[in-house]
Formats: C-alpha cells, structure tokens, sequence
C-alpha cells in the first residue's frame, strides 16, 4: 500500500468539518429518526475507518482519531452500538489527550505564550473536553482540560504586562501582518476564549467541576465585559484584539463582524449565556439573550450573512437561536427562528463540503429547526452550544 496515498485518504476521510465523518453525522441523525437506515451509516464509517485512525498530535475533535470516536459516541447514543470500536478509541484519544496536557502545561510552566490550537475548539484542547464531557464527564481527561483551562486564562508567571493567558503571539490567519506583530487575543468560539468559557460553563451545568473553576469563568467574563460595545446595531464583541487595543480600550474594529457561530456575536452571546445559567447570574444572561435577539433583527447584519453552513452561515445562526431558546424566557426567538428557517431554505447550497461550512451542517440544522431545534442525536455538542 502507498503509505503516502493512505495517510492522505485517512485525512480526507477523518475531517469532521470536511471529510466523511462529518458526513457521517447526517446519517446517523436520519437513522436516529427513523427517516434513514443503519446500513448507510455503517456504510459511511467503513469509508472514514478504511485507512487507518490518525492520533498523532495534531489530531482533534475535528480531525483524526477524536473525530471519528464523536461519531461513533454520537451513533451510539447510550447504546451498545459500536461498543467494541469505542473502546479502543477512547484508549487512544485519551493517549492524544494527555500528551497534548502534558505538552499544554509544560508551555505554562515554562512562561511561553501558547499557539490558538493548544485550546481551540477546532483543533485543541477545548475541541476535546467538548468529547470527554459527553463521552466520560466523570474521567480523568475531562478533569484535566479543565484545570488546564483554569491555568489557561491566567496571566503567565512574571509577565509584566499581565496579558490573557490565551494570549498568542501570531495573527489569526497564517498570512503575515504588522498588526500582530506583538499577537493577540481571539475572542470567538472557534478559536478563541468564548470556546473554553462554553466548555467551562457545560461541565459546570453538569455539575463538574475543578478547583479555581468559577473564578475562571469570571475572569474571561469580566475580560469580555470591557471590550463590549453598544451601538445601534446592539451588543458586540470584536473578533479579537491586538496589544495596542489592549493598552489603550480602543477598538479598531468598527463594527460588529458578519453574524456567525465562529468569531461574531451569535456565538458570543451564547457561550455568555450558558456562564450565566452556570453562575445563575440573571443581568448576564438577559444581557446575551439581548445581543442575540438584536443581532438577529438588526437588517443590516443579517445581509452580511451570505452562507449557509455552520461555522460562518445561517445554519449556524439557527441552530444556535434554537439552543438560546430553550434556555430563555419563552417566546422571545420566535420571530427570530421563523426568518432564520425561511432564510437558510432560499440560501443557494453553499460552495464547501462537509460538515461546518457545507450542506450536511444545513441539513442538520434544518431537520433540527422541525423538531424544535432539538436533534435526534447530539451532533451540536461539536459547536459546545449545548
């Protein structure tokens, strides 16, 4: 066999946001339904296991062996259905887990400044609490990521700019820039700290928790209290900061990014609402339900939304809307949701493939919407919405 050629299927194949485990999400959704057969899921995940699980170091919840156990967590939903498989992935995105803590806290240690992916959802260790918390919440991975991201959001030892901990010292994009020269700090959900403030806030609701939780939630939430802005188009928070921006409280960002799960303010509002229910701290959540809801109504952001997947698009927004909902006085996105819905089925099918940015995330969110947001299986637990 051409090792190259299989390392590359393998890759294509265990892409959760892309390849055919995300993919897989959609049958697996349908067969939970009834609407579709086991047999195309058991068909689908031959294609993602044919070549062989990735577990190296850079595998996540969206990539590699931790991708293909959600899958296979989410197919099972509480079932002895691919029992035998899950265990021997649990074994090793466990292994991926601890060499990625073990490396996470030595950088602590050692006062550098961390890569986003060391705690992304998207590609770190976020991305993997969000597994163990539906996989195993009571284990010792879970237990781990949230120490971790409790050391994460303080100020490195000896610094004498006391910045965030998630502080970076790159730009968000791998394309060179004089504005990161001295780094920043992302603010969204995909890669930035609204990911491990979600992350927290889920395990809290589920009654887990490490020493220095809650005083780490309070940190992130008051860091993000002071670069909330209000203006006519409502509440928001920019995408991220650079140190001049940091020093001074002076944004360059002058308005509020396209509305999106990932960097803008849908995803931000509602990480910031499950740290309000976690913490049961009622002005917080009425202050994110609020930004949601102007964010929704606010035309002149929602023309900005011209996709329709997940990460960046109406799917996203719809499914988000649906989970604020359920948590929020009743009936509060109701007009919201209809627009939402009627929004994303006039959408042209978006241009990428897969499950983030592609028609299997549209799709889920539209089978979702019918039953009132709320999936047959969890495959929104990816987004650490819900």
């Amino acid at each position: 066999m051409n090792t190259a050629r299989s390392t590359e299927g393998a890759a294509r194949s265990q892409s959760l946001s892309r390849g055919a485990a995300g993919e897989a999400l959609l049958l697996i959704e349908r067969a939970h339904s009834g609407i579709g057969t086991w047999d195309d899921v058991h068909s689908i995940l031959r294609t993602v296991t044919a070549h062989g699980l990735l577990a190296g170091d850079d595998a996540s919840l969206f990539f590699g062996a931790p991708a293909v156990a959600f899958v296979l967590h989410t197919a099972a939903a509480g079932t002895d259905r691919y029992a035998g498989a899950l265990h021997t992935l649990d074994a090793s995105v466990a292994a991926v887990t601890d060499r990625r803590l073990t490396m996470a806290n030595a950088r602590i240690d050692r006062g550098e400044r961390p890569q986003a992916t060391e705690f992304d959802v998207l590609y770190g260790l976020t991305g993997l609490g969000a597994y163990w918390l539906r996989r195993d919440p009571l284990g010792p991975q879970l237990q781990g990521v949230l120490s971790y991201l409790v050391r994460l959001v303080q100020p490195l030892a000896g610094d004498p700019a006391q910045l965030p901990g998630w502080w970076v010292n790159h730009g968000p994009t791998t394309t060179p820039s004089d504005l990161f020269c001295d780094g920043h700090a992302n603010v969204g959900m995909a890669h930035g700290i609204a990911g491990p403030l979600a992350l927290l806030a889920l395990s809290k609701r589920h009654g887990i928790t490490v020493e220095g939780h809650v005083e780490a939630m309070t940190r992130i939430c008051a860091w993000l209290d002071g670069l909330r802005r209000e203006d006519t188009t409502g509440l928001w928070w920019p995408r991220w900061i650079t140190l001049p921006e940091q020093h001074t409280g002076t944004l360059l960002q002058p308005e509020p990014a396209p509305p999106s799960w990932c960097y803008a303010t849908p995803g931000l509002a509602r990480a910031q609402q499950l740290a309000a229910l976690a913490l049961q701290e009622t002005e917080r959540q009425r202050m994110a339900e609020d930004a949601l809801l102007r964010c929704l109504t606010d035309p002149v952001q929602m023309a900005r939304v011209q996709e329709s997947g997940l990460c960046h698009g109406t799917a996203g927004l719809l499914q988000i809307t649906h989970r604020a909902a359920q948590d929020a006085p009743s009936g509060i996105f109701t007009t919201a949701l209809a627009q939402l819905r009627n929004q994303l089925l006039a959408q042209d099918p978006t241009r990428e493939n897969g499950f983030l940015g592609g028609p299997t995330g549209a799709a889920l969110a539209l089978e979702a919407s019918a039953n009132g947001g709320i999936p047959a299986s969890v495959w929104d637990a990816s987004l650490l919405i819900t």
